[in-house]
């Protein structure tokens, strides 16, 4: 796993509720027939029809992560490719694409690009400090997405596709806010960031067939067209 030198650094703690455990498996996606400069990650899904879960009443929020170990939960456009990116950062120990922020209890993907329930699409990080810091993520973070884009990230349009930064602790938003202070006084983008700095919610994590994506996919349309080029471009690409 290879990790670029970053600038940014920063500090944080987190805790959070440990996420429903309904889940369901579905056959992984075909690629779209449709040309490259239409692909989206919609348009992949459309097709797949996708049962809704059962509602379940969520588990109280307990402790899931040693003293050792941070959250942190990062919307950024599609989950795949947040979580392709992610998963191959020393000292980002899990990956899991899910959902947070909405209304609607235990949301199903067809629910999400209904775009009514209020969810972004997120990718909720395990990690270790002493190896990657919330600073460190939080830069890869602008590195890989377009923060001043609002509800859009290439081809995937919606609110699901809301930069979101959910912080688990006091120190994640102070570094957070003060990232993105920094970056709009430098004109480092061509316009302001517009990322929305939010306390973790209740996360729900996504359907089987969302987690490891890319690694699962790799030859699939979506991801040789829009995640695979992403990595290339941030040197991941292993």
């Amino acid at each position: 796993m290879r990790v670029l030198p970053l600038i940014l650094l920063g500090l944080g703690a987190a805790c959070a509720p440990r996420p429903a455990s309904v889940s369901e498996e579905t056959p992984a996606p075909q690629a779209p027939s449709v040309p490259p400069a239409e692909q989206s990650e919609d348009a992949v899904m459309a097709s797949q029809a996708s049962p809704a879960k059962p509602m379940t009443e969520p588990d109280l929020p307990t402790e899931i992560t040693p003293a050792a170990e941070e959250l942190i939960t990062l919307g950024a456009g599609c989950f795949w490719c947040t979580e392709a990116v992610y998963e191959q950062l020393d000292g980002v120990l899990d990956a899991v694409s899910g959902y947070m922020g909405g209304h609607v209890e235990n949301p199903t993907y067809r629910e999400i690009c209904g775009k009514k329930t209020g969810h972004i699409e997120v990718t909720q990080l395990r990690f270790d400090p002493q190896r990657i810091t919330a600073g460190e993520i939080l830069g890869w973070f602008w590195r890989m997405h377009d923060p001043t884009s609002w509800d859009r990230q290439g081809a995937d349009a919606g609110p699901q596709y809301r930069s979101a930064i959910f912080f688990h602790s006091d120190e994640q938003k102070a570094e957070a806010e003060r990232q993105i202070a920094a970056l709009n006084a430098s004109g480092e983008f061509s316009g302001p960031i517009v990322t929305e700095v939010r306390a973790a919610e209740y996360f729900w994590p996504a359907e089987d067939y969302h987690q490891d994506y890319y690694r699962l996919n790799s030859q699939q349309g979506y991801c040789q067209m829009v995640i695979r080029p992403k990595l290339e471009k941030l040197d991941l690409d292993h």
